[in-house]
């Protein structure tokens, strides 16, 4: 090893040393749980899913199956696993979160969310930004495949709501060639968001805006799914699924019975991701958008 390699090392295990005591990943419990970093990050992964299969969750957080079957023993102890056959093929183990496992993991969720929030408090906004464009860059650097590119979902935040309907504007007239009356209705429906009781969620690919989707109350007990969009640089990576996924839980959580979508039939990817997630096709009829014939859907799903 040559001086200038020693000397890069040294500065990388200087900042892992940092960086690991800043996000408490030396305490005993992560975020005063009974749960270490790696537990915790199992039940990130399952929380995002229906089920899994063990080897899947294996490959995916790079862990020996015998570790993985020690935690996975523990989580089940607990009460915040389940694991059970495949019905498709008895060798594999499939595990799920239960309703125990999932409020233990909001709950960390929260608690992470409002650490990092208490972080990026005492910077000024050009030092957050500075700070977050720099994280994405280390990703970028020592990532490998373009489809293992992470992301997050979060609320929206001030400045999101222009983008959103800009967003939509600018990609459907580029795709379809919708016109401003489209970016006007986009603008109309995000001014008439309450968020007293509606929500969204961005997301972010690499720091940057990359899909947002909201949940609208329609009445008491039917809610509305509005303005799904995903950039075509982030598409692939499973952004749209997890934001209608995101939207389906909040509704259900809020205690709405029904939820209706509506959409054009031109949007293939979205409808497939609405059929995968349990929405059906209710009613269909044909119009025009700046001079272009689309055909109109409503989709709907029980919760």
């Amino acid at each position: 090893m040559n001086s200038l390699t020693e000397a890069r090392v040294s500065e990388i295990r200087a900042f892992n040393r940092f960086y690991t005591k800043v996000i408490g990943v030396l305490q005993a419990g992560l975020l005063d749980s009974p749960y270490s970093l790696t537990e915790v990050r199992v039940l990130f992964e399952l929380a995002h899913t229906a089920a899994m299969e063990t080897g899947e969750l294996r490959t995916l957080l790079g862990l020996d199956a015998g570790y993985l079957s020690r935690i996975l023993t523990r989580l089940d102890a607990d009460g915040l696993v389940a694991r059970e056959r495949s019905a498709s093929d008895a060798r594999k183990q499939l595990v799920r979160l239960t309703p125990a496992g999932a409020e233990t993991f909001r709950s960390l969720d929260e608690r992470s969310a409002g650490e990092i929030e208490r972080l990026l408090a005492g910077l000024p906004d050009e030092s957050q930004a500075r700070l977050v464009a720099g994280m994405a860059e280390i990703r970028r650097l020592l990532g490998s495949e373009a489809g293992q590119r992470s992301y997050v979902i979060r609320p929206p935040r001030t400045g999101d709501l222009g983008w959103v309907a800009f967003r939509h504007g600018d990609l459907y007239a580029r795709e379809y060639g919708w016109g401003t009356g489209f970016e006007q209705l986009v603008a109309r429906i995000v001014g008439e968001l309450d968020f007293s009781r509606d929500a969204g969620w961005i997301a972010e690919v690499d720091g940057e805006r990359a899909g947002c989707v909201f949940c609208v109350r329609q009445d008491e007990t039917t809610a509305k799914l509005r303005m799904l969009l995903v950039e075509p640089s982030a598409r692939g990576l499973g952004i749209g699924r997890r934001l209608v996924e995101e939207c389906l839980r909040h509704a259900r959580a809020e205690g709405y019975k029904r939820m209706t979508l509506w959409t054009r039939d031109c949007l293939v990817s979205a409808r497939r991701i609405y059929q995968a997630t349990g929405f059906e096709l209710e009613s269909e009829e044909t119009g025009t958008e700046n001079g272009v014939e689309v055909t109109e859907q409503v989709w709907s799903r029980d919760l």
